[in-house]
């Protein structure tokens, strides 16, 4: 907070104020029109929005319609004082941080305003630079704020494991490629569906990381793992009626992940009343958090997940007719492994080299034996089977009987040269079909038209 006995702050570059100063949002609250004038053009330049009111009453309408990161707000106005509608918004609901500006700068005002909710105040007369030290500074703590609270979000929800991306060169992956492009674009729901272990989490990121909210936050939400009764305030938020957090209000995930992607992982989960609530954000991209009058505007992309049967949970009353409706409106199916075995040494490779190192242990020989071992098992649990067998394996120093034998072992072929055991490990299962490329494509899960081009590429 900028006091009377405090140096003033030093000049700050206008490159320093950053990337989050030209994407904010500011609303000035002054009655003197030249105040009012003043700000509104230092700011104006710098950044996304800038609006004014000239009264509480203006501030209160403009904060019903549109979020905004910053009020400016003058302390000593006719009617109602700064600090007195600040304290009536955070009960309403404010989801702004205030920045004070007062001609007083007494200690009684600035207890006034830490109990109000201000996150800074500025003494009168100031100097642009100063006003916009105090929103950077503000904006700063808004965005540490958010990437602490999603850092440890991700952390707490172990969401690191379904980072990743999307391996392989099958015709079905192939296929969930290009209707990722196409809806990458779109601001237009995803629903991924599939078998456990299919990878719908990494589509998911994949998608967000084509898409223009790629530098935005990705938030995976399993609706299985979080509790029933904290799951509402988890992602709308709370405004405390005791006033007894900071600002009075607990964010929920919603809030935070603005401008970014929230992924619903397992959305049979979900409770009943949550997918009413749900199914309101959805259709009006405003979010209401619990105990508050005040609604804010979102824009969030939504992503959804299950591994079960939608249409059979809604026939059964376990999910909503009407959600299942508004997020069923471009589906992708994920394949079982089963499905892409072609992908199986590509996948394979990658797991060795990537869990090898995180280990610290030497990556097991991926022999011409093993790479068909696991062609032709069926893979109940698709590909979280095939990485968990291949940690396994490293922890132990050795594959399972199963899939290795004396003869596998003693022919290592480098992880490295997949061209030459791509090679052999399709003619390999040509040979076991008696030439039938037809029946070698559909056990290897590419296309005819694949092997066709291989052979034709080998000569053989």
């Amino acid at each position: 907070m900028n006091r009377p006995d405090s140096p003033p702050d030093p000049p700050r570059p206008e490159a320093d104020f950053g990337a989050e100063l030209a994407a904010s949002s500011i609303l000035v609250v002054d009655d003197e029109p030249g105040m009012r004038n003043f700000l509104v053009k230092i700011l104006a330049s710098r950044c996304r929005q800038v609006e004014q009111a000239a009264n509480v009453e203006e501030a209160s309408a403009l904060l019903d319609r549109a979020h905004f990161d910053i009020v400016i707000l003058d302390n000593v106005m006719p009617g109602k004082s700064g600090l007195e509608w600040l304290a009536e918004q955070r009960r309403l609901g404010f989801f702004a941080d205030a920045i004070l500006i007062t001609a007083f700068a007494d200690l009684e005002t600035a207890i006034q305003a830490l109990r109000a909710g201000a996150a800074d105040f500025v003494l009168k007369p100031f100097r642009s630079n100063q006003i916009l030290n105090a929103v950077a500074r503000s904006i700063d703590r808004q965005h540490l704020r958010r990437e602490n609270y999603l850092l440890k979000y991700e952390l707490a929800a172990e969401a690191m494991a379904g980072r990743g991306r999307l391996i392989g060169h099958s015709d079905v992956i192939g296929n969930v490629r290009a209707m990722l492009e196409r809806a990458a674009p779109l601001p237009t729901p995803v629903l991924f569906t599939g078998d456990t272990g299919t990878g719908k989490e990494i589509a998911a990121r994949t998608l967000h990381a084509m898409s223009d909210r790629a530098d935005k936050p990705f938030v995976p939400v399993n609706c299985a793992s979080v509790s029933p009764d904290h799951i509402a305030n988890e992602l709308f938020g709370v405004i405390e009626s005791d006033q007894s957090l900071p600002g009075g209000r607990r964010d929920g995930l919603l809030f935070h992940a603005r401008g970014g992607t929230l992924f619903f992982d397992e959305i049979l989960e979900m409770p009943l009343p949550i997918q009413g609530a749900m199914l309101r954000v959805l259709e009006e991209a405003r979010l209401r958090p619990i105990g508050s009058s005040r609604e804010v505007p979102l824009n969030l992309r939504f992503i959804f997940a299950t591994n079960g049967d939608l249409e059979q949970a809604v026939a059964e009353g376990r999910f909503r007719k009407d959600l299942y409706h508004r997020i069923n409106v471009f589906q992708v199916r994920m394949p079982r492994l089963i499905e892409r075995k072609g992908d199986i040494m590509e996948l394979a490779a990658m797991f060795m080299k990537k869990i090898s190192t995180e280990l610290g242990v030497s990556p097991l020989p991926l022999t011409e034996g093993v790479l068909l071992k696991l062609s032709c098992y069926d893979w109940p649990g698709n590909v979280r089977e095939l990485r968990n067998l291949i940690e396994r394996s490293l922890i132990l120093g050795e594959w399972p009987q199963e899939f290795c034998d004396a003869g596998d072992c003693e022919s290592p072929v480098a992880t490295d040269s997949l061209a030459a055991v791509e090679r052999r490990h399709i003619l390999t299962v040509l040979e076991d079909c008696g030439g039938n490329r037809a029946e070698a494509a559909r056990r290897l899960g590419i296309s005819r038209k694949t092997i066709d081009r291989k052979v034709a590429m080998w000569d053989a």
